[in-house]
């Protein structure tokens, strides 16, 4: 097993190299002139184009360029955002943490609303209440994120107007970036709740409400069909045939002996599953001008 592990560490730097090749071939299909128009922005006219692809060295011969690209992504320096009209090193702390705070609050729901749903449908097999939720885990798993996000924005934002867009109200925008408001740690509900602001904390939950169960909804569907077929699985087991003819109580049977081994499975999908969430976040952030990475 060791040496399967310091296989895989060793074979880890020529992935990495090998990916970066690819990366630096597929810029390379870009001609210098394309590649130095990510540079331009309103102080630099378009005719000092050839000024930036000398500065840059974007018609140096491909060896030092990789040289060049690979020393800059090394250190961290991963060039310049179009997007955001910054060097990404600064873009990337600047947007990262309302990706982070995102995230975090997508978790809570995913594992803890996915598994309930995932056991009151093996429980209820076959039943009403199972055919209901096995279709909306297979819709949830069928559509792309931003249906999801956009049926969500329309219904709930443009149509009944419960939950807003973006990350902040203009009001509570300006007070958290006012002298007055410490940002530790640039996440709002975090920060809000550091610096006692209870109404900047209530307004930055409703305006997570919508990517928070965009994100969660698409990520439910496969939390409860891995905790259904366990849980399925765990009560046909002789153990718990065994508790119940001991004359145990149904809801200790189900709580102690069925789900502590129904989680199993749950419990390591749910790691890959937290980080699969990252696929999702940058498509949702755009659909709700949620200021993060998107």
């Amino acid at each position: 097993m060791a040496a399967l592990a310091l296989r895989r560490l060793l074979l880890l730097p020529v992935t990495l190299l090998g990916l970066g090749i690819l990366v630096f071939a597929l810029l390379m299909m870009l001609s210098p002139i394309e590649r130095a128009s990510l540079y331009l922005n309103q102080d630099v006219p378009k005719t000092d184009i050839q000024v930036l692809v000398d500065r840059h060295g974007l018609d140096d011969p491909i060896p030092i360029q990789f040289g060049r690209w690979l020393k800059n992504t090394v250190t961290g320096d991963l060039g310049w955002s179009k997007t955001a009209r910054q060097p990404v090193s600064s873009a990337r702390w600047r947007f990262l943490p309302a990706t982070v705070e995102l995230s975090i609050w997508s978790t809570i729901p995913v594992i803890l609303v996915g598994t309930w749903l995932g056991v009151v449908s093996a429980l209820n097999h076959n039943k009403a209440v199972d055919q209901v939720q096995r279709v909306f885990s297979i819709l949830g798993w069928s559509f792309p994120t931003f249906v999801i996000a956009s049926l969500a924005l329309m219904i709930f934002y443009a149509k009944l107007g419960w939950f807003p867009a973006g990350r902040l109200s203009e009001w509570a925008s300006q007070d958290v970036f006012a002298q007055e408001f410490t940002q530790y740690t640039r996440m709002h509900t975090i920060d809000a709740v550091l610096n006692l602001r209870m109404d900047i904390l209530w307004d930055a939950i409703r305006h997570l409400v919508l990517p928070v169960t965009t994100l969660s909804y698409l990520s439910w569907a496969l939390i409860l069909r891995v905790t259904r077929s366990a849980t399925l699985e765990a009560l046909n087991q002789d153990y718990v045939r065994t508790a119940r003819a001991k004359g145990l109580a149904e809801r200790t049977v189900i709580y102690v002996h069925v789900m502590r081994n129904a989680l199993i499975p749950v419990t390591t999908i749910g790691g890959l599953l937290i980080v699969g969430l990252l696929n999702g976040v940058v498509i949702t952030e755009i659909v709700f001008n949620f200021k993060g990475m998107g």
